[in-house]
């Protein structure tokens, strides 16, 4: 639990460095620890160390860690931040609070028809492929007001903001270009339609290796994992299933 714990504290140390270069409250991002590939054991000791709010890539993966972590529920925030057959939508509606990785109205028409009343308005952020690359998911920039429009419209969803995973970059200003032009689309669909959009406040981007620039750009969400737990491994993962977003 002291690595997972100091791990998780060099990560908040991270966020406020990179909140005062930037100028901005600590308080204005959120990390949200992604625990795909790693035991609800592991999710459990991120818990004790005070977080609450996890990513999962993979369904069924994550509706397992839901299950076996049922104590905790009411203390924790689920995230789908990988893709979404239409065929998995009704247990993501039924399980998770937050999905980022919405791309077509189909997915979230039916994520809107099988929220139970009973629950809050499921989280939606729409994935955009700000780096244009064909392996990954997200829909084109230019596509965005069209489907944004159509998802705000929807019952029983919350449009929160956008959401990407950059090409990756070992360049520091390299690293930042994509993120400030997910920023930006954010910017410009808020200003288009201020009654519709103006309340949009997420932009989930960064991951471990990108943390920084992201947060120089706006990041409101970021999402780390292999900084917390450790390097992953695949086992039984397709490698189709492992192009739609890099490791957070």
């Amino acid at each position: 639990m002291a690595t997972i714990a100091n791990n998780i504290q060099e990560q908040h140390r991270r966020i406020a460095a990179a909140c005062e270069r930037a100028g901005r409250a600590q308080h204005s991002v959120s990390l949200l620890v992604v625990s795909k590939t790693f035991p609800a054991a592991a999710v459990r000791e991120a818990h004790a160390a005070g977080e609450r709010a996890f990513g999962e890539n993979y369904v069924q993966e994550g509706l397992d860690k839901i299950a076996e972590l049922a104590d905790l529920r009411s203390q924790l925030a689920w995230h789908l931040i990988g893709p979404l057959q239409s065929n998995k939508t009704r247990p993501v509606a039924e399980a998770f609070d937050w999905v980022h990785s919405v791309d077509r109205l189909k997915t979230a028409q039916r994520l809107s028809e099988q929220r139970p009343d009973t629950l809050p308005p499921l989280n939606i952020c729409l994935q955009i492929n700000i780096s244009g690359e064909a392996s990954k998911s997200g829909i084109a920039p230019a596509d965005l007001p069209t489907l944004a429009r159509a998802v705000a419209a929807l019952p029983r969803l919350r449009l929160r903001g956008l959401m990407a995973v950059p090409e990756a970059a070992a360049d520091f200003e390299a690293q930042r270009q994509p993120h400030r032009a997910l920023a930006r689309l954010l910017a410009d669909l808020k200003q288009q339609d201020p009654p519709l959009f103006g309340g949009l406040d997420t932009l989930s981007m960064g991951m471990s290796a990108d943390l920084e620039a992201a947060v120089l750009e706006g990041a409101t969400m970021v999402r780390i994992g292999s900084a917390i737990f450790g390097a992953r491994s695949y086992p039984d993962k397709s490698p189709s299933s492992s192009n739609h977003s890099a490791p957070a």
